[in-house]
């Protein structure tokens, strides 16, 4: 399954996508809270339980269905979550009086053909990442080349999993290993250096760390083809010799400009500070 956040009127829901199944699942307090118009989570949680059980108590078989899956929470851990697929929720939705129901019953049917179209047409997924990068204010330059490195990314995980390895705790090892190779750091150092607690590390690169980073996974990817490694052992070794690789081109650059490439410059202050002044002064 794959962690994916969407939004609903600005609203995040926590989701997972099961490759076997085809489908996604979505979490009922996440989703308790935008129909009952909560802010607290605490007080959705607690208004799903009432209503998990009272519907158990009527004999209905929704709740008896529904999975128990991992989702990062608010404290950035993976804790067991309350999750249901369309059909599920479509149902529960009945149980809640909202204004918001037929909106939301409509928000559900959109993300499901956006997965089902992004499968048949790959592009798409490029095209609605390009938009969301340049909604929230990212030049188009930075945007290609992040769009670049998910390309690389996915190039790897698909080498990763042609040797056995596809677990996501397996991936997140051997990232690991790749950008604490090249950089100095593992990723949470990395993301504690620029201040970021949920963020994603990528959108807070400036470029060339973000080139940096594609190196790294690029060479990692081609070891791997050419060594053809065995088990997960042998992977993180040619993952810390694809970070060293990146680590050379790094360590040249920084002698040659004087300075550290690896920054504690953030998204804020590498895209939308100047543009912020400008508005500001507007």
């Amino acid at each position: 399954m794959k962690n994916a956040i969407k939004l609903f009127e600005h609203q995040k829901i926590r989701t997972k996508w099961n490759e076997d199944e085809e489908k996604w699942y979505f979490s009922i307090v996440d989703i308790v809270a935008i129909l009952t118009e909560q802010v607290d989570f605490q007080t959705a949680r607690k208004y799903w339980n009432k209503l998990s059980q009272r519907l158990k108590e009527e004999g209905s078989e929704v709740v008896t269905n529904c999975h128990r899956l991992k989702l990062l929470a608010s404290d950035g851990k993976l804790r067991e979550t309350d999750c249901a697929d369309t059909e599920q929720l479509l149902r529960l939705i009945q149980s809640i009086p909202s204004k918001k129901a037929e909106p939301f019953k409509m928000w559900l049917a959109e993300v499901g053909n956006e997965r089902i179209d992004e499968m048949s047409d790959p592009e798409l997924t490029i095209d609605r990442a390009m938009k969301t990068y340049l909604q929230k204010g990212y030049s188009k330059d930075w945007i290609n080349q992040r769009l670049k490195t998910i390309e690389v990314r996915k190039e790897l995980t698909d080498e990763w999993n042609r040797v056995g390895i596809n677990k996501q705790n397996d991936y997140a090892i051997l990232t690991n290993e790749i950008t604490k190779a090249w950089s100095g750091k593992t990723i949470k150092d990395y993301k504690q250096f620029k201040g970021l607690k949920k963020e994603n590390l990528r959108d807070n690169m400036t470029n060339i760390e973000l080139v940096l980073n594609m190196l790294a996974e690029a060479a990692t990817k081609e070891i791997s083809e050419k060594e053809d490694p065995s088990n997960f052992d042998e992977s993180k070794d040619i993952a810390k010799e694809g970070g060293a690789t990146a680590k050379v081109a790094k360590d040249r650059i920084e002698k040659r400009l004087g300075e550290k490439v690896v920054t504690k410059k953030n998204a804020e202050e590498i895209h939308f500070k100047d543009k912020n002044k400008i508005e500001h002064k507007e």
